[in-house]
């Protein structure tokens, strides 16, 4: 009994500790010094939201940069249902769904199947990532710029200006966030 009591007031005291006055304390750190950011880096376009900075959509009209593919069933880019696909390398399916998500982009965008890159026909581990490779983002340049009767030095400029680099230049890989871009795009039709 001598030792219960003891562990027992230490185990309720951090729990008050870790599970309550930390996270709190954190939280208004966080909402204090980094509103956006911890309040899920929501994005609003004339007062409605539309999106979020960490969380992919799927787009699908030739005037978008597309994203990568979803493993989330049964819709894609699904919070909830948050993961990959658990298909194998050399798994029928997954092999199946590559070939045609290839088939997909290299008839969108006119070029060959050995030059698609790989991000833009395999789903992450998540399923729900909003960026893609600087690679993956210029692959689509041209269709964009024609969908949009725009020059492909006006979306190439766009897709620089949201690409993200890694930390210090080392951590990481350098990336663009599929709705920011098609955000910026979409501005240039407001702004004529």
């Amino acid at each position: 009994m001598k030792q219960i009591r003891p562990a027992i007031l230490a185990f309720m005291l951090l729990t008050i500790i870790v599970g309550i006055i930390y996270p709190l304390i954190i939280t208004g750190v966080g909402k204090t010094f980094f509103p956006y950011q911890a309040n899920g880096s929501l994005v609003y376009k004339n007062n409605r939201l539309i999106g979020s900075e960490l969380v992919g959509q799927q787009f699908t009209e030739n005037k978008y940069l597309w994203s990568r593919p979803s493993a989330t069933t049964p819709n894609a880019y699904n919070p909830m249902a948050s993961g990959g696909s658990n298909l194998g390398p050399l798994n029928p399916q997954l092999v199946q769904l590559v070939k045609d998500r290839v088939t997909v982009f290299t008839s969108s965008n006119e070029a060959s199947p050995a030059n698609v890159p790989v991000d833009l026909v395999t789903a992450s581990g998540s399923g729900l990532d909003p960026d893609i490779s600087v690679a993956g983002a210029y692959y689509q340049i041209k269709r964009i710029a024609t969908a949009r009767n725009i020059r492909v030095g006006i979306v190439k400029d766009i897709i620089d200006k949201y690409t993200k680099y890694p930390i210090f230049g080392i951590w990481g890989t350098a990336r663009v966030n599929v709705l920011m871009v098609n955000l910026a795009l979409d501005s240039l039709g407001e702004s004529k």
